[in-house]
């Protein structure tokens, strides 16, 4: 009698055990409906362009003012980069052909002659070693005079490498710096972002997304001048180093030269000729 009594009862309350369970489900979907804005409102909060150049003029005055300095940098790199190539470039070719010319030289009136007319570091380098024989012209010690040759020779070499590496320092500073200046605008950018969600209550990815791309284009800004400078700074390390040993093969086949002149006495009889010279004169 129970059992039957309570099929009887059962089938009453199902349909109304349907509805609350379908009100259940149905009110917290209706709840977020009310908080997301509409389409419309999306659509009118989003940029109407995502390009670069639109993501650039919607960005804050901070960031623009970060990618504008990255952009700089990464102009100022390639203009380095162009400069210093055609001036190492030139400076090697003359060295090269300076090189050769005095491998071929037979004695120091060869040199004088075919070198002490031209321009560059080995013209420096002919010019230091004539000085220093003209004024050891009095005292010609072999050792004493190749020392003082060598010596004049060796700062010669210093100031052509600081002078090929001037500049390059600005390639080191870009590469190190630029990658944290443009996090610096990222988190800047993302900062504001995060507080137009909280000013516009919403968390809808669609108005979250532009704001975060806008930021991030400063990074990618970053490394764009960054990764160049630091590849060039390195090219140009090892060109410059290439340069102070040609100098320095230069240097020693100058040195060469004027040891076998020294044995040969040529400098020594150039400075009794020069002293009959001059008391002829007088």
């Amino acid at each position: 009698m129970v059992r039957a009594r309570a099929t009887k009862v059962l089938p009453g309350w199902r349909p109304f055990l349907m509805a609350v369970m379908t009100a259940g489900l149905l009110l917290p979907a209706y709840a977020l409906a009310q908080d997301a804005p509409s389409a419309s409102d999306v659509l009118l909060k989003l940029p109407r362009d995502l390009s670069p150049w639109g993501m650039f003029m919607a960005a804050d005055i901070v960031v623009k003012a970060v990618m504008v300095g990255l952009a700089f940098a990464s102009v100022l790199t390639w203009t380095i980069w162009f400069a210093k190539a055609i001036e190492l470039a030139r400076a090697r070719a003359r060295m090269r052909s300076g090189i050769e010319k005095l491998a071929a030289a037979r004695n120091w009136n060869d040199v004088i002659n075919n070198l002490s007319g031209g321009d560059g570091s080995i013209t420096s380098l002919i010019q230091a070693a004539e000085n220093e024989l003209r004024l050891s012209a009095d005292g010609l010690s072999a050792t004493g005079v190749k020392e003082r040759i060598a010596s004049r020779l060796e700062r010669i070499e210093a100031a052509a490498g600081r002078q090929m590496i001037r500049g390059t320092g600005i390639l080191a500073t870009i590469g190190a710096t630029a990658p944290f200046v443009g996090l610096f605008g990222t988190v800047w950018g993302i900062m504001n972002s995060f507080i137009g969600i909280s000013k516009q209550q919403t968390t809808n990815l669609a108005v979250v997304a532009p704001g975060i791309a806008e930021a991030l284009l400063a990074t990618a800004l970053g490394l764009v001048a960054a990764i160049p400078a630091v590849v060039m700074y390195n090219m140009f390390s090892r060109w410059v180093a290439g340069y102070r040993a040609l100098n320095a093969d230069a240097s020693a086949e100058i040195l060469r030269i004027v040891s076998r002149e020294l044995d040969r006495g040529t400098f020594g009889q150039r400075s009794a000729d020069r002293r009959r010279s001059i008391s002829a004169a007088e």
